[in-house]
């Protein structure tokens, strides 16, 4: 278990990197620090061939109650501090591996903004949602919004930005907000467990490409360079000869270097 700056605490176990929020004085609230470490924490993470997932969630019974407040209305800090979330919500976008937020408790403001950007989101049962700019009078990013509405559609997503009502667990997960909810905390962290094995015993390059093509229509030269990818590997003959054995897949496939930008 490492401890990243103030507020960020990874450890890794079978593959399933787990970046937790830790500042509990506050409910976990995103301090500008915490946010700028995020994306430095992720690019060491999508570095290493030995994660194959990451875990986003709260310390203790909250997953995040949102940016620091008292920091936002700071008007020497503010500014830096919306740049910063931000930077950390497209770098968990582009993180090139799956991800997957674990939420407990409220998961309210750019903490819901960080789950949003995750690839799926487990829930407990109990967990409150809202995304709150329009209590503070802040202009949400376009970006963020487009997310938002993708994943809930523009009635939840106009409901939550107009209002900065919370949500409950039910409302959730019947617009999207969330694709799993467990009876409580302990069926959280034994689902997630159990997700990430899966996830670790799949194809690494059909999750890569799958990420790529969900996030939109691909650019120029990405289907091509996907085939290519494709047919230099063995991944497909190994997952047909391990279907046909009735065995566990062995694959192997991992990039020489990193994809080209996009």
């Amino acid at each position: 278990m490492s401890r990243f700056g103030p507020g960020l605490v990874v450890s890794t176990e079978d593959g399933a990197a787990t970046v937790t929020l830790s500042n509990t004085a506050r409910r976990n609230a995103m301090t500008l620090g915490m946010w700028r470490a995020l994306p430095g924490v992720l690019a060491g993470l999508a570095a290493d061939p030995g994660v194959r997932l990451v875990v986003l969630t709260g310390e203790g019974d909250v997953f995040s109650s949102g940016a620091d407040v008292a920091e936002l209305a700071d008007p020497d800090v503010g500014p830096a501090l919306q740049d910063a979330a931000l930077a950390a919500e497209e770098a968990v976008v582009a993180f090139p591996k799956p991800t997957v937020a674990a939420v407990r408790g409220f998961c309210v403001g750019g903490g819901c903004q960080l789950a949003v950007a995750c690839d799926l989101r487990f829930a407990a049962r109990g967990a409150r949602f809202g995304v709150t700019p329009a209590r503070l009078g802040v202009v949400y990013p376009p970006a963020s919004t487009r997310r938002l509405v993708e994943l809930t559609g523009p009635g939840t997503a106009k409901h939550l930005l107009f209002s900065a009502e919370l949500i409950d667990d039910e409302r959730a997960l019947r617009t999207g907000l969330i694709d799993e909810l467990l009876p409580d905390g302990e069926a959280l962290d034994a689902r997630v467990r159990d997700f990430a094995q899966v996830l670790a015993t799949r194809s690494r390059l059909t999750q890569a490409a799958a990420k790529e093509f969900a996030a939109g229509p691909p650019a120029p030269g990405r289907a091509a360079y996907w085939a290519e990818q494709a047919a230099a590997s063995a991944e497909t003959a190994e997952g047909a000869a391990a279907f046909l054995a009735g065995r566990a897949p062995r694959f192997g496939w991992s990039p020489a270097s990193p994809p080209p930008p996009e």
